[in-house]
């Protein structure tokens, strides 16, 4: 069974940086890209970034120039380092593959707040 479990969110000051991780199990790692999701509450989940698969590298505009995504296939672990963050990227972080299956981890928050 696929499961995804996220980590690394926290408080941060505005300008600050965190690194989220993402444990992957239960599917076939190196055959799918993998992408970040974020989540603030009454809205859709809305994609963040990609790596691997026919995308490529991409990432939303908003968090172009400060977030980093990257994976270790061997670890299965996909990472997004987020750096100058701003209080519009509060919000609970997910990954999932790409294109996303319909299981979800429990996500880790983010707070951008002096």
């Amino acid at each position: 069974q696929v499961q995804f479990v996220e980590s690394g969110g926290g408080l941060v000051q505005p300008g600050g940086s965190l690194r989220l991780s993402c444990q992957v199990s239960g599917l076939d790692f190196n055959r799918f890209g993998m992408s970040w999701f974020r989540q603030t509450p009454g809205n859709p989940r809305d994609w963040v970034a990609s790596i691997g698969g026919s995308a490529g590298i991409s990432y939303v505009d908003s968090v172009k120039g400060r977030f980093f995504i990257s994976r270790d296939n061997a670890e299965k672990m996909v990472y997004l380092q987020m750096n100058n963050l701003k209080p519009e990227d509060t919000a609970l972080y997910y990954c999932n593959r790409l294109p996303p299956v319909g299981v979800w981890g429990q996500g880790t928050q983010v707070t951008v707040s002096s």
